[in-house]
């Protein structure tokens, strides 16, 4: 009898254990009090404030620049690149035969005045000697006064016109040179490299460095050619483009926290301008966004970011609320229950699920407002097997 009844019990117990519900092993969290920041970001680009596109002021041949990027310059100071004039270009047939019938046409021409020269010469010669017998007449009073002036008028008259005649040899001499000039083949005259004729220095309009060479090489160059960009590191502005729900979050003088830079921590900026012109963006999986260029200022020392330059990537938050000592929960606890949030505290080793208040949330925490405790443990993760009232247990990392 006795032994049929620990029989009875055994099997029981085996029973028991058999068919009861095993705890549910789940993830445990906390709600704890600290720093709580919510904000918003995405991708950004550091570039300098103003860069200075050095440009050749007139047509030219460039000489080589020997600037290297990152030499440091100085306004005004510092000859960057200098352009001297081209050779000229190479004449066709059609153009050639024009040029050369210019220079016959100009050597005629040049013929043709030092024909009225000795013409103007020569009768000057005999203005002069007739004013000179009128003279000697008059003053034995053979000739009137009237003969003389005329005299004198046409000695004035044929001065005048050799002078003429001389000048617009002068002129002929010039066009016949010009004309020459156009039949000069590029590389058959080198002239003598002087101050006056040798070439065009380009100085760094700022104080600053080299960025980048857009044109290193020798060659012929048209004004407004760009050559050189010139920047100071040390002004050095953030610019992020958010998306447009995500800009009118956010106002001018918003604190902003770069991670991502390469340094080990992160470093502090401030909004200094939200752009009031939005522009479409395609992103990574072909949706269409709207988005606005928010640009921050960088408010540490710049000797703690130095080594950022231009162009180079960064992580870009910009806080639109920050709580010092708040009541928070693991965001990954957090699940909707109707319309409201809800989470599964465990006490005991039962999971009870609970409604709770939900004021901010960011990616890591939800600030809880109501219908929790400092330091209750919440399920981390719940699953859909899990119901109220399920025990659980706290599952190993091991």
């Amino acid at each position: 009898m006795l032994l049929g009844g620990v029989v009875v019990v055994v099997l029981a117990a085996l029973a028991y254990f058999i068919f009861r519900t095993q705890p549910i092993p789940v993830d445990l969290g906390a709600a704890t009090r600290g720093e709580m920041i919510v904000s918003v970001g995405d991708e950004g680009q550091t570039r300098i404030q103003d860069i200075y596109t050095v440009s050749a002021p007139v047509d030219g041949r460039l000489l080589r620049v020997d600037s290297e990027v990152g030499d440091t310059v100085s306004a005004y100071s510092s000859a960057l690149v200098a352009i001297e004039p081209r050779s000229p270009q190479f004449l066709d047939v059609r153009t050639r035969s024009q040029a050369e019938a210019a220079v016959k046409a100009a050597e005629a021409a040049l013929t043709l005045a030092q024909a009225d020269v000795g013409r103007a010469a020569a009768e000057l010669d005999y203005a002069r000697a007739e004013l000179e017998r009128a003279e000697a007449l008059a003053r034995r009073g053979n000739v009137s006064a009237s003969a003389l002036d005329r005299a004198r008028l046409e000695m004035k008259t044929k001065e005048a016109t050799l002078a003429t005649a001389e000048a617009a040899l002068r002129v002929k001499e010039f066009e016949l040179e010009t004309a020459r000039a156009s039949l000069i083949d590029p590389g058959s005259q080198v002239p003598q490299r002087t101050p006056e004729n040798c070439c065009v220095p380009i100085y760094s309009p700022v104080d600053g460095q080299v960025l980048r060479i857009l044109r290193e090489s020798e060659g012929v160059v048209s004004a407004g050619t760009p050559i050189i960009e010139i920047g100071d590191p040390h002004e050095l502005e953030i610019v992020v483009d958010l998306l447009s729900r995500d800009a009118v979050r956010i106002s001018p003088g918003d604190a902003a926290l770069i991670d991502d830079w390469g340094g080990p921590t992160p470093l502090n900026g401030r909004v200094r301008r939200i752009e009031p012109f939005g522009f479409t963006k395609v992103s990574a999986l072909g949706i269409e966004e709207q988005r606005v260029n928010v640009i921050v200022d960088l408010t540490d020392p710049p000797e703690t970011w130095t080594r950022l330059g231009h162009g180079y990537r960064v992580d870009v938050r910009i806080v639109i609320w920050r709580g010092e000592d708040v009541l928070r929960v693991p965001q990954s606890a957090l699940f909707r229950s109707g319309d409201a949030w809800a989470v599964f505290v465990v006490e005991e080793g039962v999971a009870a699920r609970r409604r709770i208040e939900i004021g901010h949330v960011n990616p890591d925490f939800g600030e809880v407002l109501g219908g929790l405790q400092e330091d209750d443990f919440v399920v981390l993760h719940p699953g859909e097997g899990l119901e109220d009232g399920a025990e659980v247990v706290e599952r190993s990392i091991f």
